[in-house]
């Protein structure tokens, strides 16, 4: 059982006696999966990195992960959980590992944490939510994502996937408020209040929190987003749009972020299209992206469906301002109807000093750069 730490306040503790009120409850419908997934990553470096000086010429680190979702349903109420068990052995644990010092809920323990392997268990997923006609309520640790970017996401303020993601399949879930309300017209309102905690002090901060209201409408053809929210103690206010182009989809968002020390726009827009070319299914997309900080990128991704079983998807993404880049070769492969193989070759591309090339380190003549890496997993669907 995951322990509880004394973190936990009383509205925890509401919490927990509401949820266990409801998946015990007669007339409930359960769901139970889950999955667990084996994954390798093997890294170079070259010789003037710094990793090299700390770790060698290469390094090898494996991952295991076990995930339990549970879902209970009765009437309009319902119930998600999702837990984890993740075993890491790893050369960059000083980085740091998974925790919940800035959530509001402590849902994450560190079994071991010894030399280069960890072990931990959380909850990814707790929450409790209420389905009307017309209304959405949930609270508890959920996902939420939002925008219109398909690699980079200025408009996802909460969790958003670094563009080099390979495995997207889960986000992680943060503690939150979330409604939707959906209108006759097709048109919803979404709003989100994500609860964080100052990291020093423990207490509940609002300058620390995320509290967002996001429109979604309809207009003919086309879709936009309004987004008006106040994020980490700075106003952010958003606007997107999505739209058919020649068989195409044009979508982009512009996000403005009113900061104490300044003010920063970002943009994003993206072009995709499917077409089938010597009976293979294929999609591609073209994104810009500005990230406020007068740095502009380009990124692409074909993806090839080899076979029905067999996708093939070539990535590049691009600084263009240093230049430099990142390629990567991503492949998923179903082995059955429960296992799946996904694997990426990743080819960093530029000098020493940018960006994917390997920016400079605080010892002089030495980068934080990196030569090709593989990443392997194996996943098995239950």
């Amino acid at each position: 059982m995951l322990t509880i730490s004394t973190k936990m306040r009383p509205s925890h503790a509401v919490l927990l006696l509401v949820v266990s009120t409801v998946a015990f409850a007669d007339g409930n419908s359960y769901d139970f999966g889950g999955h667990s997934k084996l994954r390798l990553v093997a890294q170079s470096y070259p010789g003037d990195s710094l990793f090299r000086d700390l770790i060698g010429a290469n390094s090898v680190d494996g991952a295991g992960e076990l995930r339990l979702n549970a879902a209970a349903k009765s009437d309009r109420w319902s119930l998600h959980a999702d837990y984890q068990l993740i075993a890491i052995n790893s050369d960059f644990l000083v980085a740091g590992l998974p925790d919940d010092d800035n959530r509001l809920f402590d849902l994450t323990r560190i079994l071991d944490d010894s030399n280069k392997n960890a072990i931990l268990h959380r909850l990814d997923r707790f929450w409790l939510g209420f389905t009307g006609e017309k209304t959405v309520v949930r609270f508890g640790r959920q996902a939420l994502s939002w925008g219109n970017g398909l690699m980079y996401s200025p408009m996802d303020l909460v969790n958003p996937f670094d563009p080099a993601t390979i495995d997207t399949e889960y986000k992680t879930g943060d503690d939150m408020l979330y409604t939707q309300y959906l209108f006759d017209s097709g048109n919803d309102v979404q709003g989100a209040i994500v609860f964080r905690r100052d990291v020093l002090t423990g207490d509940v901060d609002s300058d620390e929190a995320t509290i967002a209201l996001k429109y979604h409408g309809f207009a003919a053809s086309n879709e936009y987003d309004v987004l008006v929210a106040e994020s980490y103690g700075n106003t952010v206010i958003g606007v997107g749009y999505s739209r058919s182009v020649g068989g195409a989809i044009w979508r982009g968002d512009v996000v403005v972020t009113d900061a104490s020390d300044d003010t920063y726009v970002e943009v994003v827009t993206n072009l995709s299209y499917s077409w089938v070319w010597g009976a293979k299914n294929m999609s591609g997309a073209i994104e810009y992206y500005y990230d406020g900080f007068d740095r502009h990128y380009v990124a692409g991704s074909l993806m090839i469906e080899m076979s029905p079983l067999w996708m093939l998807t070539p990535t590049v993404l691009s600084n263009v301002n240093d230049p430099s880049g990142l390629l990567q070769i991503v492949t998923q492969y179903s082995l059955s109807d429960d296992m799946t193989f996904l694997g990426s070759l990743n080819i960093p591309l530029g000098a020493n000093g940018t960006e994917f090339g390997g920016p400079e380190s605080a010892v002089p003549g030495r980068y934080l750069s990196t030569d090709a890496g593989v990443f392997a997993q194996l996943a098995w669907y239950f």
